[in-house]
């Protein structure tokens, strides 16, 4: 059953803001869900739409408390006897409240946690066992070639310009669980699919972003686990700390770390960077720069692909995959990173597309 306004039925679910709100696509605006009604069948449907396996469970969350763009815009879900979904306008003239006052916040995965570790790449610190667990090491022809990191049990992200070109799966081997390359015990995966953007151009740099599927799923032990994707609209802002973490090399030009190594660098602004020192207008919106102006720090070849990571509320988020930059380390040259949240739609329509071949969806309104 098509969605409204005859679009794909792809991308008709999201989940939005700091608590993970449910929104479905209706009359071509995004509608935040309440609660009403509300049951773990639909709970399923949703995270099949959002082209995970399994869902894990549902919150309802006072309809104040989100972000007030959350708070307009509201729909209630209701199964009839057939299980066809119906979805109702909570919206009038006068009110835009759900009247319970609550809206559905949805989590498909458990992701995101590590070992503590109080620990505090080009001058990093060599990473220990299970400190990144969502990081990856990509082969292609037995070599260490790129970094990515572990989305969900069948998914990997990385870089396009690490796979264009390069796309026949049974080249490639993702290493798990690994610190040292390559040390006996960790896990090593066939590739079933590589999707890069369809936008990415070699000589250009936005888009740079790809999937990996592989052929079984990973087993999650706690040296293996996903990092959580952010939210639509999630804001990571300037001075945030978050880490890098990679076997690339320890300097310009130089050999691939046989260690994971990782560091801790701010996030910079677009502002910042796209100054005429820096990188002069070429960080688009797709993008985001971490690093230190006065060099020191960063990610370097053999990095691509590779997490960064950022810590909310006790949950590791993967707010870029690293991308490009000039040298490394360099003065006011920092690392550009692929913005995942404006990659979101990207990896949840090709995970859905690949996952998700069940109905009903939750966008029909028969």
């Amino acid at each position: 059953m098509d969605c409204d306004n005859g679009e794909d039925e792809l991308g008709c679910v999201r989940l939005s803001g700091k608590s993970s709100v449910l929104q479905v696509q209706k009359g071509g605006l995004w509608r935040t869900v309440c609660s009403e009604e509300w049951n773990n069948w639909l709970g399923v449907s949703a995270c099949k739409q959002l082209g995970y396996t399994r869902y894990v469970e549902s919150f309802f969350v006072s309809l104040t408390s989100i972000e007030q763009e959350l708070q307009q815009n509201l729909v209630s879900i209701s199964l009839n006897k057939s299980r066809i979904i119906k979805l109702q306008n909570t919206t009038t003239l006068s009110n835009t409240q759900c009247s319970s006052g609550r809206v559905t916040t949805l989590k498909c995965l458990e992701c995101g946690s590590r070992p503590q570790y109080n620990t505090r790449i080009v001058g990093g610190n060599i990473s220990k066992s299970g400190q990144f667990p969502w990081q990856v090491s990509l082969h292609y022809s037995s070599e260490h070639l790129c970094g990515g990191s572990i989305i969900t049990s069948r998914w990997i992200l990385t870089a396009a310009h690490c796979v264009y070109g390069f796309a026949d799966p049974s080249m490639w081997v993702v290493h798990v669980g690994l610190t040292e390359q390559l040390v006996h015990g960790a896990q090593s995966l066939a590739v079933e699919q590589i999707i890069y953007h369809a936008r990415y151009r070699p000589k250009g740099l936005d888009f740079d972003i790809a999937l990996m599927k592989l052929t079984m799923p990973l087993v999650f032990n706690g040296f293996v686990e996903p990092i959580c994707l952010p939210n639509h609209g999630e804001d990571f802002v300037e001075g945030t700390m978050c880490w890098i973490s990679g076997w690339g090399a320890t300097e310009g030009d130089g050999e691939t770390s046989v260690f994971l190594r990782s560091a801790m660098i701010p996030l910079l602004s677009t502002k910042t960077c796209n100054q005429p020192e820096v990188y002069h207008g070429f960080i688009s919106s797709g993008m985001i720069c971490a690093g230190y102006l006065e060099g020191g720090i960063d990610s370097c070849q053999g990095d691509s692909g590779g997490p960064l990571a950022c810590e909310a509320s006790s949950v590791w988020k993967l707010v870029g995959a690293t991308s490009w930059g000039i040298g490394c380390a360099m003065r006011n040259k920092p690392g550009v990173y692929t913005r995942i949240t404006q990659s979101l739609s990207w990896i949840r329509q090709q995970m859905e597309r690949e996952e998700a071949h069940i109905s009903p969806t939750l966008s029909t309104d028969n």
